[in-house]
């Protein structure tokens, strides 16, 4: 097994385990800016099998462009069902960074967006689940995965003064199935957490949400929640922010 068929059989991994998220968007004055949805691994490095750690004992540093990934394998993601294909294309505006030092533990993800408008990267979470379906496989072709949860989408707008992250669902049918499928997972994930972090160009005035904290300069906010609670109440997460004038 090569690096990169490790790297995204850990990736996959981080689905099934106790993981912690991180959400965090940079946005200028002009609303342009950035996304990154992060991931920290390093506590879960012990649960890669000793057969796969041998071949992660070099560090891996490595980033993976999903625009050019997609024009390498256009020909056999033009034979996927036309479902998959669309799931790959909303890949295309990211990039993966992964950090792989297994001799010190250490295991990153960051998958991350520079954008004009914030709407421009709508649905990243999902994006970075359906990420897996790039992995390797027999023949070198891209692997539909059930990872992503398409029954939810979430989309951001920010207007210069206000900030808004909405999550709905969009399939009933399809999110009680992945309700179900949850439960054999609620023993790893009960632990886990996901964190969103806003950078915002003026002081925050006001939000929705009453748990949140911000930094000395009021111009970021942290806001942290218990990712198997927000995998069963999507639409609870939503939130708002209004800053200074």
């Amino acid at each position: 097994m090569g690096y990169k068929s490790v790297l995204w059989a850990i990736l996959l991994t981080v689905f099934l385990v106790s993981c912690n998220f991180t959400e965090e968007i940079y946005f200028n004055g002009d609303g342009s800016g950035k996304l990154s949805i992060g991931f920290d691994g390093s506590e879960m490095m012990s649960m890669i099998p000793e057969s796969d750690s041998l071949e992660t004992e070099k560090v891996i540093d490595s980033t993976l462009v999903f625009r050019e990934l997609l024009r390498e394998k256009k020909d056999s993601i033009a034979q996927l069902p036309l479902e998959e294909q669309e799931k790959l294309k909303k890949l295309e505006p990211f990039s993966l960074h992964m950090v792989v030092d297994a001799p010190n533990g250490i295991m990153n993800f960051e998958m991350f967006s520079d954008f004009k408008n914030v709407s421009d990267v709508n649905d990243a979470f999902n994006a970075f689940q359906n990420a897996s379906t790039m992995g390797p496989s027999a023949g070198n072709q891209p692997v539909p995965s059930n990872t992503g949860n398409d029954a939810t989408e979430v989309s951001y707008s920010f207007s210069g003064s206000r900030f808004f992250r909405n999550t709905k669902i969009r399939d009933k049918e399809m999110f009680q199935k992945s309700l179900d499928s949850l439960q054999s997972a609620e023993m790893f994930l009960g632990g886990s957490t996901y964190t969103f972090k806003y950078h915002f160009p003026r002081r925050v005035k006001s939000t929705n949400v009453e748990d949140a904290t911000f930094s000395m300069d009021g111009k970021t906010m942290i806001y942290e929640v218990n990712f198997l609670d927000m995998l069963k109440d999507p639409e609870s997460i939503n939130i708002e922010v209004e800053l200074e004038k």
